[in-house]
């Protein structure tokens, strides 16, 4: 399974931008999506504890947001095009990072768990 993210870009704080996240590959059963904040500039290859949740959305439509996020952002689904999208509002400078798309899951009996490579979001105050 591949996720590719797309949509990251240069802003200006109060812009928007809109993030994308499309699967391909094998089918699995997906237990929850989600974005994560990635800690940038890191000179050796991110581990998990860089990641930061941004929102995530589960298979029932539940969603969960950062606090920073709440108000902002909003996560959602398109089931038939296996993509994930985050809808960013009201952006700040802080909000400047790579967004890593998360897919977690069963694959028959096997818990799988997939990470795209991200795209980089900066916001310039």
């Amino acid at each position: 399974v591949q996720l590719v993210e797309s949509g990251g870009g240069f802003v200006q704080a109060g812009e928007s931008l809109r993030l994308s996240c499309t699967a391909s590959g094998s089918s699995f059963n997906i237990h929850s999506m989600g974005w994560y904040r990635q800690v940038p500039e890191h000179e050796r290859e991110p581990v998990a504890s860089d990641r930061q949740l941004v929102a995530e959305i589960t298979r029932d439509s539940k969603t969960n947001y950062a606090e920073s996020a709440k108000g902002r952002f909003t996560i959602s689904r398109d089931d038939a095009k296996n993509t994930l999208f985050l809808e960013m509002n009201n952006l700040k400078p802080e909000d400047t990072a790579v967004y890593v798309c998360n897919m977690y899951g069963m694959m028959g009996i096997t818990v799988v768990d997939y990470w795209g490579k991200g795209t980089q979001v900066t916001v310039s105050s």
